[in-house]
């Protein structure tokens, strides 16, 4: 197949766009693979679209290998399936929703949980038509408040998800490692850096869940990596190994001490240290204070409102909101603010402590670190004074224990694998085991073997194929432009011609003629009036893997091989159709 630059649909761009934050996003828009339509979509172009298809043919692959069924939903749904399962509401402003009409509330799809639960149940009564796992590659949207970086955070994008149906957990499990390994083959083949992270489920509910994360210092994700190995998770998953309890008989009194200007840590510790402080006999630092941050907490499930709660944490960490974001799902929080604290008397602003929450039977939630018999230096909940030597489990109760502190490098690893190592990174895909919520939701009842009902039991597993464009890009480019891989690139070979003369011409005609007898994609740069300098930059720009330049070394036969992102080679031009093969077949 040759595809000509002089009538293909494309204009690059020497000058970045003036939105774009990320290197994907800059290069896709200048090579001309998307352009934008409006804040969050794009129009994918005809490169684009090729690079694009061929994500979506790989991952169709896969899935079909596995036994998996293609099935597509309308991206316009109604509003009653939503409603059944509390998301037309639970979903927020993230939603798109409109009115036909008829006056009739739709939706633009965000995900398809109850599309793909209300076909089964439909079409499903017994048994013996499970296991059975469905699949689309579909566009989806979400109203996202701030789209950013391009095709990686969009309002629109393309997403494949798919679902698995079992009548037992054993039949779920099965599924669920069918998927992961399917998703592996995919990556792999994409030619992705990743790993395989312990997430947390969060709103999609359900038990065992893990995120494919790509390794990217624009990731919007954190992740943590053992040393050792064996061990990889996102920040939110990350559990705090919690001390042994110690005992608190004959332990010494706590004492409030005047600290005048010491509402930091810093101050405090350097206080304490002026003033011999001891905690558990040795000089205190910075792990040894409590932080007391008040927050409001909305749990949906609770019908009195926003409610004030403490979150402590050892004074040496900060709190990671994303952490403690997962802990209290699905209630959600924000800290407290000036007028909650005018409101409260009992709230003194950098020297907040847990006593005066117990006193007011408000929550205290607590990292793990702060068990039972720990002793801490903490706010005495008066103007420049603190606590020390207060002792958890006797001067104050914690209601709950939660992952809020930041997870730091050189933390212990679990089970003693090492030690974590944090990387930043973006998510490709997330598979759950949803189990039964989604299913009793929506009154799914099948008639097991011994012809009672029961619920089928759910996997969820998405990927997103837009954005696996993106993070390619991402990976893979250097200053000069795009790097694609062999199975990905919209074209294997780029053939310019750098001579302007008759002879040179004819010899490019030639060659990609003999490219596209070999199975090989050629786009073939025949435009006549480029020179040799641009049809240079704009091959490095659209980065196909492979660049044949037939410039001054062709007079004497020779045509130069460029393996983008790698070595130049000179090569007979009689010869550089078998090498080129050679090297996509490798």
């Amino acid at each position: 197949m040759i595809t000509r630059l002089s009538e293909l649909f494309l204009r690059t761009l020497r000058e970045d766009p003036a939105d774009a934050e990320v290197p994907s996003h800059r290069l896709l828009v200048r090579a001309g693979y998307v352009r934008r339509a409006a804040p969050g979509v794009y129009t994918w172009l005809p490169l684009g679209l090729r690079t694009l298809r061929k994500i979506e043919t790989i991952v169709r692959e896969e899935m079909d290998a596995m036994g998996a069924q293609e099935l597509l939903f309308p991206a316009l749904l109604p509003r009653e399936p939503y409603e059944a399962t509390n998301r037309w509401t639970e979903y927020g402003d993230d939603l798109f929703r409109l009115k036909d009409r008829k006056g009739a509330d739709m939706l633009l799809g965000p995900t398809h949980e109850e599309m793909f639960t209300t076909a089964v149940k439909n079409m499903f009564s017994s048994y013996k038509d499970f296991p059975v796992t469905l699949y689309q590659i579909q566009t989806k949207y979400r109203d996202e408040a701030r789209p950013r970086a391009g095709i990686l955070r969009g309002r629109e994008f393309v997403m494949k998800d798919s679902y698995s149906f079992d009548m037992t957990d054993e039949g779920l499990d099965e599924s669920y490692a069918k998927h992961r390994a399917a998703y592996q083959r995919i990556f792999d083949r994409v030619g992705i850096r990743y790993e395989i992270c312990k997430a947390t489920s969060g709103a999609m509910g359900g038990s065992a869940s893990e995120e494919f994360l790509a390794y990217s210092d624009n990731g919007e994700d954190t992740f943590v990596v053992s040393t050792a190995g064996g061990f990889a998770a996102n920040v939110e998953a990350v559990i705090t190994p919690a001390p042994d309890p110690l005992p608190i008989e004959g332990r010494p009194e706590a004492e409030v001490r005047d600290t005048p200007g010491a509402a930091t840590i810093e101050a405090l510790v350097e206080w304490a240290n002026e003033q011999g402080v001891l905690v558990d006999a040795h000089a205190a630092t910075a792990a040894d204070t409590l932080k007391c941050m008040v927050i409001k907490v909305d749990d949906p499930r609770e019908e009195d409102g926003p409610r004030l709660a403490a979150v402590l944490i050892p004074g040496d960490r900060e709190l990671d909101v994303k952490r403690l974001e997962a802990s209290l799902e699905p209630a959600t929080f924000e800290l407290a603010g000036e007028e909650d604290f005018a409101s409260h008397d009992f709230l003194v602003k950098g020297y907040v402590g847990p006593r005066s929450f117990n006193a007011h039977e408000l929550p205290v939630y607590a990292d793990p670190r702060v068990v039972e018999g720990t002793a801490w230096i903490a706010g005495a909940d008066e103007p420049e004074r603190h606590v020390v030597g207060l002792i958890a489990g006797r001067d104050f109760t914690v209601d709950r224990f939660v992952e809020a502190a930041e997870i730091r490098e050189g933390d212990p690893a679990p089970h003693g694998n090492g030690t974590l190592t944090r990387a930043r990174g973006i998510e490709l895909g997330h598979i759950f085991q949803l189990g039964r919520k989604y299913t009793e939701a929506m009154d799914v009842q099948i008639l097991d073997e011994g012809g009672k009902r029961a619920v089928p039991t759910m996997g969820s597993y998405g990927i997103g194929v837009s954005r696996m464009m993106a993070v390619v890009a991402e990976q893979r480019h250097d200053d000069k432009g795009l790097i694609w891989p062999v199975e990905i690139a919209p074209y294997q070979v780029h053939v310019a011609v750098a001579n302007k003369d008759a002879a040179a011409l004819e010899a490019g005609e030639r060659i990609v003629t003999e490219f596209s007898n070999a199975g090989l994609e050629v786009l073939f740069d025949d435009r006549p009036k480029v020179s040799p300098g641009v049809k240079f930059k704009d091959a490095e720009l659209l980065g196909m893997p492979f660049i044949v330049i037939l410039g001054r070394s062709f007079a004497d036969g020779i045509v130069e091989l460029r393996i983008r992102g790698g070595e130049t080679l000179e090569v007979p031009a009689g010869e550089v159709v078998a090498k080129v093969r050679e090297l996509v077949n490798s």
